[in-house]
């Protein structure tokens, strides 16, 4: 990547401008903000068939009046720990990839690392037994508190995958990426199921598809706005 400012001359205020315009012109280059979005919707959509086909797995059951309370999780995580690694796994690879083809460093490998961790984590906590307990009669069904659903959705994959996305803003100084991680992060923890039980596995499908397309929408935005900006 080369710069053609005009000398600043020894004039302080013209140098200092030309530094940070370099440094504007370096943190868009190293940016391939489109890339993890479109990994990671691809990822999320691809969780559906895996929810759909394998049956969540019921453990712990005790009565309760009117039916039982049991803990339950779902085969599907192991698909998200992998998928997840992996998808991280491609996205240092593409930014990397990128920045030695633009001549510019880049700073995606603490974004996919901690992205790597958060999957490791929540994948941890489902198998030691941080499942979500369910009543299988919906006449004695419990709800949990508001803050005991906000918890499980932030913790779920999606709200791992925003988590993740706002150290990446961070890194890249990146206003417009950190505001639509925010909106991500809004949509994904709001409660959509359509109304089907708790106990059907086509309770995920709703939020995956919802999530998987504001991910993609998001890539195809970014890219976009890459291309039609061009270089500086």
């Amino acid at each position: 990547m080369t710069s053609d400012s005009v000398p600043a001359g020894g004039d302080p205020r013209r140098l200092l401008a030309d530094a940070r315009n370099l440094a504007r012109r370096v943190r868009f280059a190293q940016r391939v903000t489109w890339l993890p979005l479109l990994v990671l919707g691809v990822v999320t959509f691809g969780a559906i068939p895996f929810y759909l086909l394998l049956q969540g797995q019921v453990s712990d059951c005790r009565p309760v009046e009117g039916g039982e309370i049991c803990k339950v999780w779902f085969p599907a995580e192991f698909y998200w720990l992998g998928a997840l690694v992996l998808a991280y796994v491609v996205i240092a690879a593409g930014y990397l990839r990128v920045a030695r083809a633009r001549g510019v460093d880049a700073r995606v490998l603490p974004y996919a690392l901690t992205g790597a961790v958060i999957a490791l984590l929540l994948f941890a906590a489902v198998m030691a037994g941080a499942g979500k307990w369910i009543v299988p009669d919906e006449q004695a069904l419990l709800r949990p508190s508001a803050f005991a659903q906000f918890m499980f959705r932030l913790l779920a994959p999606a709200g791992g995958i925003g988590l993740a996305l706002l150290v990446l803003a961070w890194l890249e100084r990146h206003v417009a990426l950190l505001l639509f991680t925010l909106v991500y992060l809004a949509v994904v923890l709001v409660p959509i199921d359509f109304g089907w039980t708790m106990m059907s596995q086509w309770q995920f499908v709703p939020m995956l598809v919802i999530g998987g397309s504001v991910l993609l929408l998001g890539s195809a935005g970014f890219a976009l706005a890459q291309r039609l900006r061009g270089p500086r």
